[in-house]
């Protein structure tokens, strides 16, 4: 954990923004029986550490989250206790995993209040959440709409276990990664339509989507053409990492090529000095949905620090 947080100040500083969150595990990273002093030491961390010094932290720059127990785990309340008690002015969300319903999003939203109303926090804090079970893709247009929901992220070994062994090992990896005798995660086809359904429940509910982890970290290639991916083919606007050498393919991976960003800038310059009315680049129409989808792409050149400040459409983030 500190070195996540050490290698995202470090990185902060190269691309002067914040590129990627860190969320501190208090439910797998926690032993069994030890869940009171993790959770104390998670607080402990975030407090007396880098995070603490750093007035960005509280400015909105930085996201560092926290992925507390499912609501249905003894330590659930415990944790959000202690993590919200002791530094809720830090986190940026709050990670819930198994995600089976709306009524799960709603105790977890009521425990968590329950916890901020002691707090100094004065700003509410949203939930990211897992959806690891059939059940919950089944239900997972529902879990989109929640108001306090701000993203979903798919957790593949979780979903390919609650098969009962009706999905193959291989649906875990990706291609070429112990797949010889059957599907990798981005051709299974419960595994793909689980994908689908979370990434269209989030788009039409203006949420993120978030990808699931790769475990290949030694070929960079690799993990970054499985971004690319889940970024092109399946909607994904995020991707979770679990080494902080897939951090860079990753980001590549959904940053904008050059040309999307110089063609996005021309045509979104152009769009405003017409005052958005339909107009006419390279002989090709541009109206008010290309210009929405032109200035979605400076959007994720902007948020990957991709967006030059010479770029003439940068003085539109920074008004």
């Amino acid at each position: 954990m500190v070195k996540a947080l050490a290698l995202q100040e470090e990185m902060m500083q190269e691309f002067g923004a914040c590129v990627f969150d860190v969320t501190l595990d208090c439910e797998d990273g926690a032993p069994v029986g030890g869940e009171r002093d993790h959770a104390l030491m998670v607080s402990s961390l975030v407090n007396k550490g880098i995070i603490a010094t750093d007035t960005r932290a509280n400015g909105g720059s930085r996201r560092v989250a926290v992925r507390v127990h499912p609501v249905d785990h003894p330590a659930f309340e415990q944790d959000l206790e202690i993590v919200l008690g002791h530094a809720a002015c830090v986190w940026s969300h709050v990670m819930v995993p198994k995600v089976d319903s709306v009524a799960d999003v709603d105790r977890a939203v009521q425990v968590m209040d329950a916890a901020l109303a002691s707090s100094t926090r004065d700003r509410p804090l949203s939930l990211h959440v897992l959806i690891e079970s059939p059940l919950a893709v089944h239900q997972v247009a529902s879990i989109a709409a929640h108001p306090r929901v701000e993203s979903l992220s798919f957790g593949l070994m979780d979903f390919v276990s609650a098969h009962g062994g009706a999905i193959p090992a291989s649906a875990m990896a990706i291609a070429g990664q112990d797949t010889a005798d059957g599907h990798d995660q981005f051709s299974h086809p419960l595994v793909v339509r689980a994908k689908l359904e979370i990434s269209a429940a989030c788009h039409a509910f203006g949420k993120v989507p978030s990808h699931c982890v790769v475990t290949e970290f030694k070929r960079s290639e690799v993990v970054q053409e499985a971004a690319r991916r889940a970024s092109r083919d399946l909607g994904y606007m995020r991707m979770w990492s679990i080494h902080p050498d897939q951090i860079r393919p990753i980001l590549s991976a959904f940053t904008p090529a050059q040309n999307e960003v110089d063609q996005a800038s021309h045509i979104i310059c152009r769009g405003y000095a017409a005052q958005w009315a339909p107009i006419s680049v390279a002989g090709k129409l541009q109206d008010r949905a290309s210009y929405r989808y032109y200035w979605q792409v400076l959007e994720r050149a902007f948020q990957t620090a991709h967006l030059s400040r010479q770029d003439p459409a940068y003085q539109y983030f920074v008004l």
